[in-house]
């Protein structure tokens, strides 16, 4: 009951409340984005949602558009801006996605939803992460976030899908206000934004 029924009925009034409450920081942030990126604040992404099917992910905006000599995006770290940094830090990039959870493309705890050019390459195992709807936080958020392996992460996503509950859902989102606070595994070490995920047989053979 709480996972076909209660729970989708409290993500929608959490993130109408949260929007609500957050709406001064909300404008705010749109329009300091909005100057840095030349008039677009917001980042929309096609991700992979329950059962892989493809929505729209909604985001702030936190790296700009610079290209290179060869009209190539410069690397990640080129292109993060000032405010986006302090944004992605705080993890504010994260509040326009309660408009995905109001559509009902996310819930608020769930495994993160990644890009689409991943799904040919879990395994079986790791495929269990999309019998859920994706969350803005989850469990392998609050274990690590981008600062663990991909193979952790995974492991941490299906051992949600197996373990969901009320009250694990309460444990996340309060270790999530946590993490937030004080902004632990916001990125790996020595990178602006995570490593691509490039199949298990690369995790294999890494060592």
């Amino acid at each position: 009951m709480y996972k076909t029924i209660l729970k989708p009925l409290f993500d929608f009034l959490a993130a109408l409340v949260g929007l609500v409450l957050l709406s001064p920081i909300f404008i705010i942030v749109m329009i300091g984005l909005a100057i840095a990126n030349n008039g677009k604040p917001f980042f929309f992404q096609r991700r992979p949602g329950k059962n892989e099917r493809i929505f729209s992910i909604i985001k702030f905006k936190t790296m700009n558009d610079k290209k290179d000599a060869k009209g190539e995006l410069l690397p990640d770290a080129d292109r993060l801006t000032g405010i986006g940094s302090f944004v992605r830090k705080t993890s504010l990039d994260e509040i326009p996605q309660l408009l995905n959870v109001l559509k009902g493309d996310m819930s608020l705890v769930g495994p993160r939803p990644l890009l689409p050019q991943y799904l040919p390459l879990y395994s079986e195992e790791q495929k269990k992460r999309h019998w859920v709807r994706p969350g803005i936080t989850g469990w392998a958020q609050v274990n690590g976030r981008n600062a663990i392996s991909w193979e952790q992460k995974f492991t941490f996503d299906v051992w949600y899908v197996d373990h969901q509950s009320f009250s694990l859902d309460l444990k996340i989102f309060f270790l999530t206000m946590k993490k937030v606070l004080i902004s632990e595994g916001v990125s790996q070490d020595g990178q602006a934004t995570a490593e691509a995920f490039k199949g298990n047989d690369k995790l294999d053979n890494r060592h």
